[in-house]
């Protein structure tokens, strides 16, 4: 499913025209992104929760050269499924 179908989905249940559809799920990931861009974790009951975490600075191996190169620190964002989504994919 793409963003696309995502917004024609919310629309048929919500019963709204895509556009506004477009701009409710918009308005949601925005929110979402600063949110976790603030450190903060955004919870969502029964679905998930999304938050900021660390990767430390590490070796790795170039796959091309074999050669060793050292991987800088970053920051990246974490998902961990709710039960009710969990319980869903596994039904």
């Amino acid at each position: 499913m793409h963003k696309t179908d995502l917004v024609a989905a919310v629309a048929d249940q919500a019963d709204l025209p895509k556009e506004k559809a477009s701009d409710v799920l918009n308005a949601i990931l925005d929110e979402i992104t600063n949110a976790v861009s603030r450190n903060e974790t955004v919870s969502l009951v029964g679905f998930g929760s999304f938050s900021q975490r660390h990767r430390a600075a590490r070796t790795g191996r170039s796959p091309k050269t074999g050669a060793s190169i050292e991987i800088a620190a970053s920051n990246t964002v974490g998902f961990k499924a709710g039960k009710a989504l969990k319980d869903a994919v596994n039904s």
